[in-house]
C-alpha cells in the first residue's frame, strides 16, 4: 500500500493506494515544518485514519509546504517514521506536487495560491527554477494570508466601505484589540488572516473586495510569474483554494499582464493520485 500526502499550512489531503486499485481518502490538519517541531508534527499525525494503516503502508510520498530545504524534509520524515516504522519515506516540496498535478509530464509554470503562495518553472520532469517564498510576514503575495492581512489593516484604519466593516463586526465580532491578539499572541496567525477570504469572496461583487484579490494577484504575478524566462509563451497553472474559488479575478489579473492560464485545481491530490497510479 502507498500513502500519498499533499500538505499545506491549513490542511493535508491523504490518499491510500490499495493493491486492488481502490483509493481511500482523508482530509486532516495541515503541517509546516517551519512553524512546527518534529515532535509537534508527530503528535498531530496520531490520527485514527493513519494509525489504522500504520503497519500496512509500504511507501510514503509526502509533498508539503515548507519542505524545500533538506533539513525540513528530514524533520517531516522523522515525524512520519514515528507512525510508519516499516515504510520507505520520500518527502518533497509542495511545489513539485503542484507541478505534477497540473502539468503532468508537460512543461509549464506551476503556482500555489492557498494560505500562502509559491511558484516554479517546470520542464515536465524537474523543477528548473523557483522564486523566493519568504513566508507570510515577508511574502505570500496572492495567497489568502496576504489578502486577509490587507483586509484587517483596512478594517483597523477604517479604509473599507462602511457597510462591509459593519458586516465584518457582526459576523466575526472584530475589534482592533481582538485582531492584534490573534495575530501577535495566538498560534498560526497566517491561518487566522487567511480565514477572512471566504467572506471577501462572498462579497467580491463589491469593488473593494474585488480589488483586494485583483491587486494581490497582480503582486504575485509581478514577483513570481513575470520573472521566469519567456513566461508569456508558457501556460501557467494553479492549485489552491484561493485560486480555485476566485478564478474569475485570477484570470482577469493574468490576462491584463498577457499571462496564459491553464488548469486551476482546488487541491493537487487528484492529479497526484493519477500521476502515481500511472507510474506504478
Amino acid at each position: 500500500m502507498i500513502l500519498l500526502a499533499d500538505s499545506g499550512s491549513s490542511k493535508t489531503d491523504w490518499r491510500i493506494l490499495h493493491k486492488d486499485g481502490q483509493v481511500s481518502h482523508y482530509r486532516g490538519i495541515g503541517f509546516n515544518p517551519y512553524y512546527m517541531s518534529p515532535e509537534e508534527m508527530a503528535q498531530q499525525l496520531r490520527q485514527d485514519f493513519l494509525i489504522a494503516h500504520s503497519q500496512e503502508i509500504q511507501q510514503i510520498f509526502y509533498y508539503g509546504a515548507g519542505c524545500a530545504a533538506p533539513e525540513r524534509q528530514k524533520d517531516v520524515a522523522s515525524a512520519l517514521r514515528s507512525i510508519f516504522e516499516k515504510a520507505s519515506i520520500q518527502v518533497d516540496h509542495d511545489l513539485l506536487a503542484a507541478a505534477k498535478a497540473t502539468c503532468g509530464k508537460e512543461a509549464g509554470i506551476a503556482c500555489i495560491l492557498g494560505t500562502g503562495s509559491n511558484s516554479c518553472d517546470y520542464d515536465g520532469q524537474f523543477i528548473l527554477r523557483s522564486r523566493p517564498a519568504p513566508g507570510y510576514i515577508l511574502g505570500d503575495e496572492g495567497g489568502g494570508c496576504d489578502v486577509g492581512r490587507q483586509f484587517l489593516q483596512d478594517f483597523i484604519h477604517e479604509e473599507m466601505p462602511d457597510y462591509l466593516r459593519k458586516m465584518a463586526i457582526d459576523r466575526f465580532q472584530l475589534s482592533q484589540n481582538g485582531i492584534q491578539d490573534q495575530v501577535y499572541r495566538q498560534p498560526y496567525p497566517n491561518r487566522y488572516m487567511a480565514s477572512f477570504c471566504r467572506f471577501i469572496t462572498e462579497n467580491k461583487s463589491d469593488p473593494y473586495c474585488f480589488a483586494l484579490f485583483y491587486n494581490s494577484f497582480q503582486r504575485f504575478f509581478a514577483k513570481h510569474v513575470c520573472k521566469y524566462p519567456a513566461y508569456q509563451k508558457k501556460t501557467t497553472h494553479f492549485v489552491g483554494s484561493i485560486a480555485y474559488y476566485n478564478e474569475d479575478m485570477l484570470r482577469k489579473a493574468a490576462s491584463d499582464l498577457g499571462i496564459r492560464v491553464g488548469r486551476i485545481l482546488e487541491s493537487p491530490i487528484e492529479g497526484l493520485t493519477q500521476y502515481h497510479q500511472d507510474i506504478l
